[in-house]
């Protein structure tokens, strides 16, 4: 299994001491976050540089008192991190829970790490906040409320760099940020998907938390695909029995499009367009039947309620009928996934009626996009147009798992077929999809052993787990996605000629974003989904202008990520302007003005000189000029002349101001 970072990297351990000693931030080397974390260090006066200070630690008498205080976080975390240990064993690290301001609580690890991680305070009283630790996993992702790695000399300090820690914030049902869940280790042991491992545990955690509490509200479990419902990956979200949204989970925020800061203000209503009441006439008490159901933006959801009959008004009124905007119970089944794709350019819409003509026939289907064009969502949009709709969607992305894994996740394995093997044994993806769609996201980067054994499944339509003697029959469809030439992989030897021949009934070409002839009313509909149906959110004429000159490397996804910031930003205000655009897309807009309008190439003369001396003094101008109506603030500065806060230091720089 490789590592996500080199053995040794002297570029972080350069990056830091340019950053430290120069004050050169390193935009290319070092990930956003961590730049954002040494800024706060020095703040603290903490540096690379800095002598070494005495850390406190916490007593014996108040670390009982915070555990404590803690007591429900710790027993539910407590399991889960003796089986988030069982899978990272090993590898020489530490699990580590902390609470709120960075103490730590509980910690699990081998033993002939303890010892050494112990100089460092990685056991229960050691204190790891920014404030006195500057820059480490577990104060970084408290401060980001956000998952962090921070990997060898990241750390603001240098005795650090022997560990590469991977921390994930836990918050409560409300939204409160309760402590981290973190596992540090040996940087020569760093695992890619130990951050995956992280993340699910912390999940799982935050899952447990809505089991006790709510008995007098109630529990909403639903999720796009309903065999995720009753799993670890289910939505949850809880409301008081007047309809208001008192709590929801990690998934639950993720569908409904919200942030855990808005679930006071939000109701069922707002968010399905109906009542409560149709969803507890089903039955008398406890857990209810499976419901289809719509959100306001069209979304189509699975979801079951649970409630006690007893705690919940008698005086509702008599259920009735659903409407096309309310609970969906008898929901409409016309696929009409695939026209909420097309905003008018002509090449998603020759691809949308390709597969209109060969959905209902089994054909195979190869979707080919650069990353960000949006090529799950069209798997999925075919998915729900297909006559396979009502089975599952199992997605996996090839390039995602590390390939010592991907057998086992695809082709399923027999109990004890291997060391680490869960008890039960796993049936594995393609059994999941039987009866629907199963989605092979970048299937050029499956391993060529494993294509010869998924050709051999597509051929018989029989699969054989890991460590069995016993096959299965399968009954699916397949939908693949790359963003790879793979006629040009065939050509090198990296993918099998005859797989993809069996792939390739159709394959369908999405468009990147830059060619699309419906840039601006496929902004307008993604922010109306961001905003919700109460806020009518718009661009300024100026943001527009932008837009169409971005260049949009990231695509689709780039576009959700640019007005999601924007909108988080704008407040209550209705018009987005390019004050709240993010910073990197500026500088990538400047680099394509650059590129658009290229210095001469012809050998300088006077005039030209002279003309070239005047822009730089009318540029440095309008510099001084924008610093000054911002009083000095360079961010606001910067969003006025319409570039990010680092171009702006280096044109500064470059005229000496």
């Amino acid at each position: 299994m490789t590592s996500h970072y080199p053995v040794s990297n002297p570029q972080i351990d350069q990056a830091r001491a340019d950053f430290f000693e120069r004050g050169i931030l390193p935009l290319d080397v070092v990930p956003p976050p961590i730049i954002r974390s040494w800024q706060r260090s020095i703040e603290h006066g903490i540096g690379a540089g800095t002598p070494p200070r005495t850390l406190p630690t916490l007593s014996s008498r108040e670390l009982e008192r915070l555990t404590g205080k803690n007591r429900q976080l710790l027993q539910q975390s407590i399991p889960v991190m003796e089986n988030l240990y069982e899978q990272v064993q090993g590898t020489s690290c530490m699990v580590i829970l902390a609470d709120a301001s960075g103490v730590v609580l509980h910690s699990v690890g081998d033993p002939h790490f303890v010892n050494r991680a112990q100089q460092v305070a990685l056991h229960p009283g050691g204190i790891w906040s920014e404030q006195y630790r500057g820059t480490n996993a577990i104060g970084t992702a408290l401060m980001e409320q956000h998952p962090v790695v921070v990997h060898s000399a990241e750390h603001c300090d240098s005795s650090n760099d022997f560990l590469s820690c991977a921390a994930v914030p836990i918050f409560d049902p409300y939204g409160k940020l309760l402590g981290v869940l973190d596992v540090s280790g040996d940087y020569r042991a760093y695992q890619q998907h130990t951050m995956a491992l992280v993340g699910i545990s912390v999940q799982q955690i935050e899952n447990q938390m809505f089991t006790v509490g709510f008995e007098a509200d109630i529990t909403l479990q639903f999720h796009r695909r309903p065999e995720f419902i009753g799993t670890m990956y289910e939505a949850i979200a809880v409301f008081s029995t007047t309809g208001m949204l008192v709590a929801a989970n990690r998934c639950a925020l993720l569908h409904l499009g919200l942030d855990r800061y808005r679930l006071p203000s939000t109701t069922f209503d707002s968010l399905f367009g109906a009542d409560l009441e149709p969803l507890l006439a089903g039955s008398p008490s406890g857990l209810q039947p499976m419901h289809r159901m719509r959100l306001r933006n069209g979304m189509e959801i699975f979801g079951r309620v649970r409630y006690q009959q007893s705690r919940v008004s008698t005086a509702a009124p008599t259920p009735r009928k659903a409407t096309a905007t309310e609970v969906c119970f008898d929901a409409d089944n016309r696929p009409a996934s695939l026209n909420a794709l097309e905003f008018g350019d002509y090449r998603m819409r020759t691809a949308i009626e390709k597969v209109r003509k060969v959905v209902r026939h089994d054909i195979p289907i190869i979707i080919q996009g650069e990353s960000g064009t949006g090529k799950e969502l069209f798997a999925r949009a075919i998915h729900l147009c297909s006559p396979r709709r009502s089975g599952p969607f199992i997605a996996i992305n090839c390039a995602a798992i590390p390939e010592s894994l991907i057998e086992s996740e695809l082709f399923g394995y027999q109990e004890g077929a291997f060391t680490g093997a869960h008890r039960k044994g796993n049936a594995g993806k393609i059994r999941q999809a039987d009866g629907g769609t199963l989605f092979l996201d970048e299937i050029g980067d499956m391993p060529l052993a494993l294509q010869a054994r998924l050709l051999r499944v597509l051929q018989e339509r029989t699969i054989t787990p890991l460590g069995s003697t016993r096959s299965h029959r399968v009954d699916i469809a397949v939908v693949c996605a790359t963003n790879r030439n793979l006629r040009s992989e065939i050509a090198e030897g990296r993918f099998r000629e005859d797989l993809y021949y069996r792939l390739n009934g159709l394959l369908v070409s999405l468009p990147r974003l830059k060619d699309r002839d419906d840039l601006l009313p496929l902004a307008s509909s993604l922010l109306a989904e961001i905003a919700g149906p109460a806020r009518n959110v718009s661009l300024h004429e100026s943001v527009v202008a932008m837009f169409r000159r971005h260049p949009w490397p990231g695509n689709v996804r780039q576009l959700s990520n640019v007005l999601r910031t924007a909108v988080a930003l704008l407040g209550d205000a209705e018009i987005i302007s390019a004050e709240l655009l993010p910073e990197d897309f500026l500088d990538q807009l400047h680099e394509q003005d650059t590129i658009a309008t290229p210095l001469p190439t012809t050998p300088p003369n006077s005039l030209q000189t002279g003309r070239s001396e005047r822009l730089d003094l009318l540029e440095s101008q309008a510099i001084r000029r924008a610093v000054a109506e911002s009083g000095g603030n360079i961010s606001a500065a910067a969003r006025r002349l319409g570039i990010s806060r680092n171009t702006l230091y280096r044109k500064m720089r470059s005229f000496g101001l």
